[in-house]
């Protein structure tokens, strides 16, 4: 059996878009196609959110903490975020005045992360940015497909793709699930 390569040939521009990689079985590379689509998506996102000095996950978690008042842990959650990275977050956007910790009403071990009114105005306008590119990626796609991807989508992320399996030790490249918080 040939396994045909998968790498594009040297004279083709990174950003030129290539074809899925050849089947090696009957069924489609899932994992390629949502990897991939993912990875270029989270590209554009970046890209058009440094526009205004914000990333994706900085804007996901100010985004999350404008809607209601919620603790750290519980926006790490929301964002999908460990720990480390939701600090790191977190005291970026209180050095760029977009957001600041407040003592909890109700938990005084906790803090709620405050969005500062020149985090609102940050908030608006990344999410008329990701907003746009959400209209961009469906309007590549026919009218009838649209609400198809997005429904099956939420499913599998619901459903059978909804908790990531622990990896063995040793096994590399598989993103481990954070602890819950409960």
């Amino acid at each position: 059996m040939t396994v045909q390569s998968t790498s594009a040939p040297a004279s083709t521009p990174a950003s030129t878009p290539s074809a899925p990689p050849a089947p090696l079985s009957a069924s489609p590379d899932l994992s390629y196609l949502l990897h991939h689509t993912a990875h270029v998506l989270s590209t554009q996102m970046t890209a058009a959110l440094a526009e205004i000095d914000m990333s994706p996950r900085a804007h996901c978690v100010l985004a999350h903490a404008d809607q209601a008042e919620r603790t750290q842990a519980q926006l790490a959650d929301l964002a999908d975020l460990d720990k480390t990275t939701m600090v790191v977050t977190v005291d970026h956007l209180e050095r760029a005045g977009l957001a600041e910790r407040v003592p909890s009403a109700t938990d005084r071990r906790a803090r709620i992360i405050k969005v500062t009114p020149a985090g609102r105005k940050v908030v608006a306008t990344g999410q008329q940015i990701v907003d746009q590119i959400h209209q961009d990626v469906l309007g590549a796609l026919p009218e009838h497909e649209r609400a198809v991807l997005v429904g099956a989508l939420n499913r599998l992320a619901t459903g059978h793709l909804a908790t990531p399996v622990e990896s063995p030790e040793g096994i590399q490249g598989v993103r481990r699930p954070r602890q819950s918080r409960k």
